[in-house]
C-alpha cells in the first residue's frame, strides 16, 4: 500500500489513549514507507499523526481548503500541502491520493469523511479498504449501530463486513492487505436486497 488517507480529530480528546494511538499510527505508517494523506492540520490528533510520521522520516501530504489555511491552522512542516477551494474538493483529492482509509477517534467531521468513503466503496466508485482504529473501545457503539443496520435490513452483511475494526494500527494494516471488495450495491438488474 503506497498511501493511506487518515481521518481523525482536530482536537486531542480527553484520553492519552487516543493521543498515543495517533502517534503510534504515524510512526508505524512512516516505518512501513506508507505515505499519509490527511487534512493538513497542526492541532489535535491530526497534528500528532503528522508529527510522529515526519519525525520518523515519513512523507505526509496535507489537503486543506484555502479558508482553513488562512485561519493559520495548517501544519507548517509537511512534505506537501494541496490547497483547494471547497470541502468537496478536499475530500475528492484525499480520495484520489489514497489507497485506503484509516479512521482514528474524532467527531462528526471525521465520521462524515469515512462514511463517504465507505459509501463510495459500496457503490463501486472505488475498491479501497476502510477501517477504524478502535482504541479505548471508542468505536464500539458505532460497530453496534452498524450491526443494527444489518438486522433492520438497511445494510447488506457483506457491506458491513467490508469495514474493519481493529485495536492496533498493525492489525488494521494486515486487514487491508487481505481486503477484497464485495459486489457493488447496485449491480445490473437493480439493487441486491439486504439480508436479515
Amino acid at each position: 500500500m503506497r498511501a493511506v488517507g487518515v481521518f481523525c480529530a482536530s482536537s486531542r480528546g480527553t484520553s492519552t489513549v487516543f493521543q498515543n494511538a495517533a502517534r503510534t499510527a504515524g510512526s508505524e505508517l512512516a516505518g512501513r514507507g506508507v505515505e499519509i494523506i490527511y487534512g493538513g492540520g497542526r492541532f489535535g490528533l491530526m497534528g500528532l499523526v503528522a508529527d510522529a510520521a515526519l519525525a520518523n522520516g515519513g512523507r505526509v501530504i496535507g489537503v486543506m481548503t484555502r479558508s482553513l489555511v488562512e485561519s493559520e491552522i495548517a501544519h507548517p512542516g509537511l512534505s506537501r500541502m494541496h490547497v483547494v477551494e471547497t470541502m468537496h474538493e478536499r475530500k475528492t483529492q484525499m480520495s484520489a491520493l489514497s489507497d485506503g482509509f484509516i479512521t482514528l477517534p474524532g467527531g462528526p467531521g471525521t465520521m462524515e469523511e469515512i462514511f463517504e468513503q465507505w459509501t463510495w466503496a459500496m457503490l463501486g466508485l472505488h475498491a479501497k479498504p476502510c477501517g477504524f482504529l478502535d482504541v479505548g473501545d471508542y468505536f464500539s457503539p458505532l460497530r453496534a449501530m452498524i450491526g443494527g443496520m444489518v438486522d433492520a435490513g438497511f445494510l447488506r452483511q457483506d457491506h458491513s463486513d467490508m469495514v474493519a475494526f481493529e485495536p492496533t494500527i498493525c492489525g488494521l494494516l494486515e486487514r487491508f492487505e487481505h481486503y477484497a471488495p464485495p459486489p457493488r450495491k447496485y449491480a445490473q438488474g437493480g439493487p441486491a436486497p439486504a439480508k436479515p
